[in-house]
């Protein structure tokens, strides 16, 4: 039946198991350990034979309901939730790699994914090689003997890059690659990567899937023998475990998913198009704009462009602070996907493990500037761009 339902219907239905006690919410089970009926129980649980909770880092009740709401969502056999986005991304990455394989990824990433994989895989003795994933023949020309895995973040963090999944998984499937993919900015319900041929999906659900800035988390999707390896040998063994009360705050924000994420996706366009008409404006990155990377891709692989909107002020580095600094409902965030609208400045913020070098190289100038598009009056979030926008 659960396979029938719309997706509006899975963020509120999907997963969920009444319990015994018949409340209607899904209850918190904050519980470390979980009690046997017998010594020979547990023997047989810690066995593998018998079905049943052990101990919280190893599965609890409140975070299945959570890990199989998410499976749904995202049309996957089996699901791990994680302490936060890092821990998915590293719990999906390691559980594929080891000494002397070798990754290919996008050259622009979150900053901390873009740190783990230039910094703390060399200790590991993994090779990476980042790459333009726009460009299909330098993923072709970067595979090795020695390549396991590719891994992007589509729409790209920051400037929204949009890469085609299909030809990417087509990639994969040829050379024998498993195929990774971050699925933070567009959510299960706007882009489903596991349909279009891609083989894990990984989220920061601290962002929409969570909603409202109070959980830091992370999500990673994929098939059951997938999952079962980074479920109880990555996640086990390096403890990146989700708190069940973290699980039961993001059960209940993705109850109202669907319905914030029209608001963020209706906010977001309006504001993209009064910036692309602004005189102090010279560039726009936003998928629902005609000439973007992902603008042919609206309607097949993204349902909407999302929520969050990069763009270029005319002038330096100076000058975008001080507009950052001049607005007065957009708070200096560096998170997205609350109620609040948020504004950074990536270059210095969440994009400043990369040298100065490397950000030219993946794009992300000193100008450049990214907005999270809450949930307020549309009217009241331009008026406050327009204001500051006079200031600069």
């Amino acid at each position: 039946m659960q396979d029938k339902w719309k997706l509006a219907t899975k963020v509120i239905h999907a997963g969920h198991i009444r319990s015994s006690s018949g409340a209607l919410v899904t209850p918190l089970c904050q519980s470390a350990t979980f009690v046997f009926d017998s010594a020979e129980q547990g023997g047989e649980r810690f066995a593998g034979d018998q079905p049943g909770y052990i101990y919280t880092r190893l599965g609890n009740p409140t975070t299945a309901e959570l890990e199989r709401k998410m499976a749904a969502l995202e049309g996957a056999e089996a699901a791990v939730a994680t302490a936060s986005g890092m821990a998915a991304v590293s719990s999906a990455l390691l559980a594929n790699l080891q000494h002397g394989d070798h990754l290919v990824a996008s050259k622009a990433v979150y900053g901390c994914t873009f740190s783990l994989m230039t910094a703390q895989f060399l200790r590991f003795g993994i090779e990476v090689t980042l790459v333009d994933f726009n460009d299909l023949s330098a993923i072709k020309e970067a595979i090795k003997p020695t390549t396991k895995v590719l891994f992007c973040e589509t729409p790209v963090n920051p400037h929204l890059d949009v890469f085609d999944l299909d030809a990417i998984a087509k990639i994969a499937q040829a050379n024998k690659l498993v195929s990774i993919v971050d699925n933070t900015f567009m959510t299960p319900l706007l882009q489903q990567p596991l349909t279009h041929g891609i083989d894990i999906v990984v989220h920061s659900a601290t962002k929409y899937l969570n909603g409202h800035g109070d959980v830091i988390a992370g999500v990673i999707c994929g098939s059951n023998e997938q999952i079962e390896q980074i479920k109880y040998e990555t996640v086990k063994d390096l403890g990146g475990v989700l708190s069940p009360h973290d699980a039961w705050l993001i059960l209940r924000g993705l109850k109202t998913l669907d319905v914030r994420l029209a608001r963020h996706c209706d906010n977001a366009e309006c504001l993209a198009y009064y910036l692309l008409n602004h005189e102090k404006v010279t560039k726009v990155y936003y998928p629902g704009l005609e000439g973007h990377s992902g603008y042919p891709l609206l309607g097949t692989q993204m349902k909407r462009a999302g929520g969050v909107i990069a763009f270029e002020l005319n002038g330096a580095m100076e000058q975008s602070l001080q507009f950052i600094n001049s607005l007065t409902l957009f708070s200096i965030a560096v998170s997205l996907g609350d109620a609040e609208s948020l504004i950074q400045h990536p270059a210095s913020m969440t994009h400043s493990p990369y040298s100065e070098q490397e950000r030219e190289l993946a794009g992300i100038g000193e100008s450049l500037l990214r907005i999270s598009v809450g949930l307020e009056s549309v009217e009241d979030l331009i008026s406050d761009l327009e204001q500051a926008l006079a200031l600069v």
